[in-house]
This record gives structure tokens, sequence and C-alpha cells, in this order.
């Protein structure tokens, strides 16, 4: 049975290592096929602690954390992340963005993206947020590294109120397994009024 707690801010600090363990060992499933790097993610974890208006939804089995769910304001966000959204001249002060969603395999099918989904959407709106948006990769379909049972979630996306948005466009850069160095990731963008 999972239980989730919502977070914000100093709270995290002492989830950071496992959470970074965490999104290395999901993250290096296709499609995005990440290398890792244990340093960079405790790093880039501390944007959720430092950011103004960020949220991290923990999924617990016991007392052990088997998912989590990460989002803060678009304006909190990257140039690459915000780009897209200035280029479109998009209100970027009342969108939430939704960063990644990691859960581990076998806890898949339970609701946990359907929580997590819900509980950043209700800190969105508790923010004052009127739109949630996330990115997601692209992968072309017969990418040789794709699993023959693999499911894109586009559907669950859609069922959870989004929609793909290919004009909001960017790259994300990182390590992908059999690579020597980092490359960009064509990401499109999907959008939700809340």
């Amino acid at each position: 049975m999972l239980t989730f707690q919502r977070l914000s801010g100093a709270e995290l600090e002492r989830y950071i290592p496992e959470l970074a363990r965490l999104r290395i060992r999901v993250f290096r499933d296709f499609p995005y096929l990440y290398e890792g790097d244990l340093a960079y993610e405790e790093r880039y974890l501390q944007t959720y602690i430092q950011g103004q208006g960020s949220v991290v939804v923990l999924a617990f089995d016991g007392d052990n954390i088997v998912g989590a769910s990460t989002g803060l304001p678009l304006s909190q966000e990257t140039d690459e992340v915000l780009q897209p959204f200035k280029g479109a001249n998009l209100p970027i002060a009342d969108i939430f963005y939704c960063g990644e969603s990691v859960l581990l395999q076998e806890y898949r099918g339970q609701g946990a993206g359907v929580t997590f989904f819900n509980e950043r959407e209700a800190h969105a709106r508790e923010l004052g947020c009127k739109w949630s948006c996330f990115c997601g990769v692209q992968r072309p379909d017969d990418h040789p590294m794709r699993p023959a049972d693999f499911v894109p979630l586009d559907d669950f996306w859609r069922n959870r109120g989004y929609k793909k948005h290919p004009e909001l466009a960017t790259t994300f850069s990182w390590k992908e397994i059999g690579e020597a160095y980092e490359s960009p990731k064509p990401m499109t963008f999907w959008m939700k009024a809340l």
C-alpha cells in the first residue's frame, strides 16, 4: 500500500541522496536511457529545496521511497524550459511546470501517476497558477533500444487533461547509455488549463 507526502523546501533535504539514486535507476530505462551521475542529481534536486513555490511528491512503501514527482512555477525554471513559452508569448507567471515523475517498475499501475499529477496540480492551484505543463522526450518508434512492449504515456497524459503542443519544443542534454558525452534530446511540452 503506497502512501504519499507533498513536501517543499528544507524538509526535502534528508531525502536528497535517496531521490538521486531513485532518479538514476528509473531514468536508465527507455525512453530516457540516462547514464546517471549521482553528484549531478544531488545538485539538481537542490532546485526543489531552494525554488520558491516548488514541490516534491514522494511515494512510500513503508519507510522506503519508491517514487517521486517534482514541480515548480515555470518562472523558476531554466532558459531551456522557458524559451518556448517566451517565444510563444505565453503568460509564464501563470504556468506551473511539472518536472519529472519517477516510480519503480513494480509499483506502476497502482494509481501513483494519477496521485502525482493531482498533488502537483493542487499545489499549483494553491499558488494561483492557471496552467500546468510538462515535457516529454521524443524518441522515434524504431529506436534501437525501444523495448518491444514499450507503451508511450501519451494516452495517460491525455486522460489527465493534457494536450500535446508540438509548437512548444526544446532540447535537454544528458549522457545516454553508450554515449561518451552528453547530447541534446528533443522534448515536447504538454499543457492543461487548471
